[in-house]
């Protein structure tokens, strides 16, 4: 046991923190979303995809609009639909999820009537008949005297912004006065506005209901308010009021949480007491019930109101149903996220709603869950807090494994069984993240060689490659060894009158403003960064690991590293910084590799001739004004460049002469332009070689008026000119010797 006490201590630490997280003293946004998806889950597994032939939708769909034309409708068709839905079809109860907010005047009453104001005032024929069909013609009385004495329950919609001034039409009597709640712990979602129907339409109807849902975070739409408060006052839900419509208006019944049990007496439930028996209504802290989702989209019978308005419906398909009016229309957009569609009716919505109440089958989730989700929680996690860390990581895995499962299990068996919800999001992510902490700490304990590699290199080398060090330890060596590597440098051409004109605090962010980019392009191509020297970068590829394209890599590396520079060049502009150019020298051959120093600091490093050289190639960059070249071994590694060979040289310090080279590209992404200015700067140096200046001269023309930005072949022009005043000796060969570094 002590031996295990900080991982035992760390375990408990955990609990607590998901104990917390479950008893709603702060919320985690992860696992809220965790709860949704697995809410989600146990309903997709568990509904059960029939269809409730109790309840019709009268669908205004695309059929209906092109017969009828857009919506919305004139209020005769609507006033003709009632007729035919309750005298023909003999339906129970209708409900629109639709507001009539505004008034209809596609009758031309209004145009009648101002005709007889003025061009037909005096004549009595006209007055009388216009007097006559003016009844007719009211289509909103119309349709309020076709809904008057009929279960038609109207729709509407509450608002809430911060002005609070957004009403219009009239709301029916609440379901619950103001203060009928007063002093009770009940969270109600509150609104301060609404957009109902016409005060004629409301008042003809046997009651009406809002068919707000409730959107949770992610957007989607799981639990619609059964109750919601505006101005202190509640009102029933569209698919409540249906019901009771139903059953002959019963009245509302709150149900509260015991009321003698410590207290609390949170509202749990919503009770109808009606001639067949008590219909029960569970809902939750924010008075809203879980929409029982019966399956996809056509879980009820669909039947498009163009139908019912040219009789083409059998009547038997509507007798005695209860019916929805609502829109699968597209453009009509009430088309809402679900959990068993990004894209499901909002009529349907409440259509499931109806379903859940009269079946009795809405989830509950009642305040003690929420204590039974906390001690399965404080069960499992100490559990395993004291039982994981003397398991390995195979028993320790199968443990978890268990756990997770039988956590899983036993919600969905009271989800399934006891129609409760018991989240488990936590739990969930608790054993495994419990799991996850005794794995890690044995791994990280029992791998100390590992995580000295990683202290070791990390500086040096890409993550990628640290963790490849880290899985084969025996293949890394701090000890000095002779390698073939390639070794690479660059420097910022001109950086001490860069550094003079900026303070030192704008030098210090320019420079880290492009060695970080540069140095992200060096572990991009698997290498390790040897140092910075001010403003130089020294890099190598083929250590610590072995890098069989070590050659190539640097060069794909070089060539980026110019690239990245050139992009970064607006940015500098911007910040009123000066432009920043590089050379880039690239060299290939065996060094010595390993941890060099003293007794006083050490460091893994690169030495020997190649290395120098590399350093040589990088300054001679700017004398043929290119941005990268490379010696000759690496030309000779890497054969699937283009490469314009430079010069043949002889650097500082070295005797014999070397060939050097411009990288331009891989083979067969250089364009055919390029291939043949490459060919005929190649005809130059042979040219130039022979010392036949005249036809090198020529051919250095025609290359100046190709590309006149290219300064490599003025400095030939240059040279051609100086030679042929003073002729080099006669086994010359083409060597241009430098005298500085």
């Amino acid at each position: 046991m002590k031996k295990h006490a900080t991982l035992i201590g760390l375990g408990l630490l955990i609990v607590l923190i998901f104990a917390g997280s479950a008893a709603n003293f702060y919320k985690l946004g992860i696992f809220e979303r965790l709860s949704y998806t697995l809410y989600d889950y146990c309903l997709r597994l568990t509904m059960p995809r029939t269809v409730d032939d109790r309840i019709a939708i009268i669908d205004i769909d695309e059929k209906s609009l092109k017969e009828e034309g857009r919506w919305p409708w004139s209020r005769d068709r609507l006033a003709l639909l009632m007729d035919k839905l309750f005298d023909k079809y003999g339906i129970a109860v209708v409900g629109f999820d639709i507001v009539f907010a505004e008034k209809d005047e596609s009758s031309g009453l209004k145009v009648l009537q101002k005709i007889g104001q003025h061009q037909l005032k005096g004549d009595a024929q006209f007055q009388a008949t216009l007097a006559q069909i003016q009844p007719q013609l009211e289509y909103d009385n119309l349709f309020a005297s076709k809904i008057k004495d009929r279960n038609v329950v109207l729709g509407y919609y509450l608002t809430a912004n911060q002005k609070g001034n957004n009403v219009s039409g009239a709301l029916p009597e609440p379901a619950f006065p103001a203060g009928s709640f007063k002093g009770r712990p009940i969270t109600f979602t509150s609104w301060n506005g609404y957009g109902a129907n016409l005060p004629e339409l409301q008042k003809s109807a046997a009651s009406a209901g809002h068919f707000n849902p409730m959107v949770d975070v992610d957007g989607v739409v799981r639990r619609v308010p059964m109750l919601a408060e505006y101005k202190g006052a509640y009102y029933e839900s569209l698919s409540l009021a249906m019901v009771r419509a139903l059953l002959g208006q019963p009245k509302i019944l709150p149900g509260f949480a015991g009321e003698n049990a410590g207290g609390y007496a949170g509202l749990e439930w919503l009770q109808l007491d009606t001639a067949a028996g008590k219909l029960k209504i569970p809902v939750d802290s924010d008075v809203a019930a879980f929409v029982p989702y019966r399956g996809r989209q056509g879980s009820y019978r669909y039947v498009s109101a163009a139908d019912v308005l040219h009789d083409r419906v059998e009547v038997d398909q509507l007798k005695g149903k209860i019916v929805l009016v609502g829109t699968t229309a597209p453009g009509l957009l009430d088309m809402r996220p679900t959990p068993v569609s990004e894209v499901y009716p909002g009529v349907e919505v409440h259509a499931n709603m109806i379903s859940g109440i009269l079946d009795q089958n809405l989830k509950e989730y009642p305040a003690y869950m929420l204590g039974a989700e906390v001690v399965w929680l404080l069960l499992t996690g100490i559990g395993l807090s004291f039982l994981l860390p003397g398991l390995g990581a195979t028993r320790g895995m199968l443990v978890s494994v268990f756990l997770l499962a039988v956590t899983q299990g036993l919600s969905l068996a009271i989800w399934h069984y006891g129609n409760l919800l018991m989240p488990v999001a936590n739990s969930l992510v608790m054993i495994a993240l419990l799991f996850a902490l005794n794995m890690s700490y044995g791994y990280f304990v029992e791998s100390r060689t590992k995580r000295q590699i990683t202290g070791l290199f990390g500086q040096y080398v890409p993550s990628e490659l640290v963790e490849e060090m880290a899985e084969h330890p025996e293949s890394v060596s701090m000890e000095g060894e002779s390698r073939e590597m390639t070794i690479l440098f660059s420097d910022v051409r001109g950086f001490t009158s860069i550094s003079e004109g900026l303070e030192p605090k704008e030098l210090t962010l320019l420079m880290n403003e492009f060695l970080t980019p540069l140095s992200r392009v060096v572990y991009k191509h698997r290498g390790t960064i040897d140092k910075y020297m001010g403003d130089c970068i020294m890099a190598f590829w083929g250590a610590p690991l072995p890098d069989a394209a070590h050659a190539r890599n640097a060069i794909l590396a070089g060539i980026e590293m110019q690239q990245t520079l050139k992009a970064l060049q607006p940015h500098f502009k911007e910040r009123g910084w000066p432009e920043i150019h590089i050379g880039v020298g690239i060299n290939t051959g065996r060094v010595s590799v390993g941890n060099m120093g003293s007794e006083v600091r050490v460091a893994y490093t690169v030495m020997g001739d190649e290395v120098n050289l590399a350093s040589r190639l990088e300054g001679i960059t700017k004398q043929y004004g290119v941005g990268v070249v490379v010696g000759e071994n690496t030309r000779n590694a890497v054969t699937d460049f283009v490469y314009r060979e430079l010069d043949h040289v002889r650097v500082k310090g070295k005797d014999k002469p070397i060939a050097i080279y411009e990288p331009i590209g891989l083979v067969g992404e250089v364009d055919k332009a390029m291939q043949d200015e490459i060919k005929l700067f190649h005809e130059v140096r042979r040219l130039y070689k022979k010392q036949d200046w005249d036809q090198a001269e020529l051919q250095l023309m025609n290359l100046q008026r190709m590309s006149p930005d290219i300064a490599l072949y003025r400095i030939y022009a240059e040279r051609v000119a100086y030679f042929r005043k003073n002729p080099p000796a006669a086994d010359w060969g083409g060597v241009f010797v430098f005298q500085t570094k």
